[in-house]
């Protein structure tokens, strides 16, 4: 089995073989199948080429979508293209995946638009392929979030994490907590405009994300990055902790430092936290977490637990088990980031995500750990490689660098499971987390997101071990991609390490 380099698929999949020929797809071709997935894939042929392709549940198709349970493992898919394109998939969410292969291989030649005769068979290797968006500290609208889930959909991601709060700003409106929305969303970071969901909104993103076999996750961030909650409930949050670091970060970056009650316009981290001796903080948590669970019906919920600075490790641990057993109460798995491991008694089952660096530092390696140790598992996220929002180069105009420049080839060669001391099946997956402080516009968190989104996509889905697993052969075939972002109007960053391709 070979896995040529003009193949133009990311992330590549578990196998494939080329054969001779082509096949053409004009305005008479013909799509078969009764899936949503027929009419994705009409619509986006027509986006790439201007082509309307007739679709049918059933009758003579030149491309054709099947169901088959026994094809390939969950999300998996085959794909055979001779005198007519088959793509069939173990379930729904396979078929998609198989629909986006399809269109990464529909190109444009002297003859018109052809699909080349190949023959794959594909299943990712992470159950947990994840991005996340925040937009607490600037705020994206609906529309910018389904863009945002289209794009990364298309590349086999399944789970979308919204950080819908931080000191900046709270995102999605609570009946029982209302001046949440009404006096802590107003701004972004320095000073641009906020916004939130309703809660119409915020189940139009989960429902759109469905469509694109995505599940939505939900941040929540406690016990500390919540000066936002103390903007609409005093009572709630202890006065800001100003450490050193904070201080010399505001004076350097010209941001004012955070004042109780103000809204906060600077992105220093650490000085804020819930109180945490007051029974009315776990009504508000409790409150908060039964209407996210009524809305969200994935499994989790992500409470934070991560940069809690300012808040001792008594009473820090003493929220820990309180939070994630309000979430397991209410029927959901906890998230939580990697520092809420070192609590001694996080409810069974909770989740890691490690932020922390390829090689750990301190205690990041111990508290990750303790998920699994609880009978957790953990999502990989190292900041110095998977984090979109650090620049691609040190005068790149976006992004920041305290975890590392981050350049294509960088996002690529790492491996998940060989950064902690943990069995290789406590690793669900990877998530490639986009933080927000710089980027005011969709078009700039897709600057950020693209094309290093894709080197984790591949990360997460392909073999560890496959065919074009390697920098060279990832290189060439992300560069092909080029033509299907300008089309689906990605504005992706193109990088000068990648052969940009313009057919």
């Amino acid at each position: 089995m070979v896995f040529p380099l003009e193949l133009p698929l990311v992330p590549a999949p578990a196998s494939a073989t080329v054969g001779d020929g082509r096949l053409a797809i004009t305005s008479t071709s013909r799509i078969q199948g009764s899936s949503p997935a027929a009419a994705q894939l009409a619509a986006a042929v027509e986006r790439r080429t201007g082509l309307r392709l007739e679709t049918a549940a059933e009758g003579p198709a030149d491309i054709e979508l099947r169901l088959d349970s026994g094809v390939a493992a969950a999300e998996g898919y085959t794909l055979r293209i001779d005198d007519r394109a088959v793509v069939t998939g173990d379930d729904e969410a396979g078929l998609f995946y198989g629909v986006q292969t399809l269109l990464q291989l529909l190109r444009e030649d002297a003859g018109g638009w052809a699909l080349p005769h190949v023959e794959i068979a594909d299943a990712p290797r992470f159950a947990r392929r994840g991005v996340m968006l925040d937009v607490a500290r600037h705020f994206f609208g609906v529309d910018d979030v389904k863009r945002f889930i289209d794009s990364t959909s298309a590349l086999k991601y399944n789970h979308l994490h919204l950080h819908l709060s931080d000191d900046q700003g709270w995102r999605v409106h609570i009946d029982a907590w209302p001046l949440l929305t009404e006096r802590a969303a107003t701004t972004s970071v320095d000073g641009h405009p906020g916004g939130f969901y309703t809660k119409d909104d915020y189940r139009e993103i989960v429902a759109y994300a469905a469509t694109r076999h995505m599940i939505v996750i939900p941040e929540i961030d406690l016990p500390g990055h919540t000066h936002a909650i103390g903007v609409a409930y005093p009572e709630l949050v202890e006065e800001p902790v100003l450490n050193d670091a904070l201080v010399a970060d505001s004076e350097r970056l010209g941001q004012p430092l955070p004042v109780a009650g103000e809204t906060y316009l600077g992105w220093g981290v650490g000085h804020s936290s819930v109180r945490i001796h007051e029974e009315r903080t776990y009504d508000f948590v409790r409150d908060v977490v039964r209407e996210l669970a009524e809305m969200t019906p994935g499994p989790y919920i992500h409470i934070g637990g991560d940069e809690s600075l300012g808040t001792p490790q008594a009473d820090f641990d003493l929220f820990a088990e309180r939070a994630t057993a309000i979430v397991v109460a209410e029927g959901k798995t906890p998230v939580a980031w990697h520092e809420m491991g070192s609590a001694a008694n996080i409810a069974e089952g909770t989740v890691g995500q490690y932020w922390g660096k390829t090689t750990p530092e301190g205690t990041h390696a111990a508290e990750a750990a303790h998920f699994v140790e609880r009978g957790g598992a953990l999502i990989m996220s190292a900041a110095n490689v998977t984090y979109l929002d650090m620049k691609y180069t040190e005068d790149f105009p976006l992004g920041l660098t305290w975890a590392a420049i981050i350049d294509v080839r960088s996002a690529y060669e790492w491996e998940p499971t060989a950064v902690l001391d943990v069995p290789e099946s406590a690793i669900l997956g990877v998530e490639a987390p986009l933080w927000s402080e710089t980027t005011r516009t969709l078009d700039e968190v897709e600057q950020l997101v693209f094309p290093r989104a894709a080197a984790q996509a591949e990360v997460a889905w392909s073999p560890r071990e496959g065919a074009g697993r390697s920098w060279e052969s990832f290189r060439a075939r992300v560069g092909r991609l080029a033509p299907l972002w300008k089309a689906e109007g990605v504005d992706f960053h193109p990088a000068a390490d990648i052969p940009w391709s313009e057919r």
